[in-house]
């Protein structure tokens, strides 16, 4: 029986927790380099997650998160039912490159005021009016919450999708304690036609916003 291969079993148990509790019927697809695991999956919100764990792993499979995440936690070693037809979504191409770096916090900060704006308009409306929640999250996932201005004055914009993405997955890791100073650094990474936000725990990507036909309302400009 085929092996899933994943010896970093704490690591990636940490990214199927968080998967499985935002989408229990996510699949997560496996992909092996040089002794190193790469999970990935796609959000609830159409972003693209990944980490890198130890392992050889089984090569390229795609299996059903909840079952990996029940063999990793009871010690088992063999590879779920493959559901490799269920993988429907390219990934961003090799060479990605960092044209950007972000301070933790700032992400923290831009992913709380999203959620207080959510609170108050689902509680007292936009503009007096009544609007549904779902049109509010969509609205604010398709928010370009960050404009990065690169050395050859290229704009790239950071939607509020990637933020949720590295937040809502823990990729941003716990808080530091009042005395002592979080150093990690959040890198905006381009890859072809897919920006990433390249967190201290892992990457969530997307096709760049401006090729999804969304536009920038308020955005914080950086670089």
């Amino acid at each position: 029986m085929a092996s899933h291969g994943v010896t970093g079993a704490q690591d990636a148990g940490a990214f199927l927790v968080r998967l499985t509790r935002l989408d229990p019927a996510a699949v997560v697809r496996l992909r092996s380099h040089g002794g190193r695991t790469d999970l990935w999956a796609m959000l609830p919100w159409n972003v693209l997650v990944t980490r890198s764990v130890d392992g050889e792993g089984p090569g390229d499979a795609t299996v059903s998160a909840a079952d990996l995440l029940t063999q990793l936690a009871r010690g088992g070693r063999s590879l779920p039912v493959r559901r490799d037809s269920d993988w429907r979504w390219g990934l961003p191409p090799d060479g990605a490159r960092s044209v950007e770096k972000l301070p933790v916090e700032e992400l923290r900060r831009v992913a709380a005021a999203a959620a207080g704006t959510l609170r108050d308009a689902t509680v007292n409306g936009v503009g007096g009016q009544p609007v549904g929640e779902r049109a509010l999250r969509d609205a604010l996932l398709d928010h370009v919450a960050i404009v990065v201005i690169t050395d050859s004055t290229e704009r790239i914009e950071i939607s509020q999708r990637l933020v949720q993405g590295v937040t809502r997955m823990g990729f941003l890791g716990g808080r530091p304690s009042s005395e002592v100073s979080d150093p990690s650094d959040v890198h905006v990474w381009q890859a072809g036609r897919w920006v990433g936000l390249a967190a201290p725990y892992g990457a969530a990507w997307q096709p760049a916003v401006s090729q999804l036909g969304l536009r920038p309302a308020t955005p914080h400009p950086f670089g």
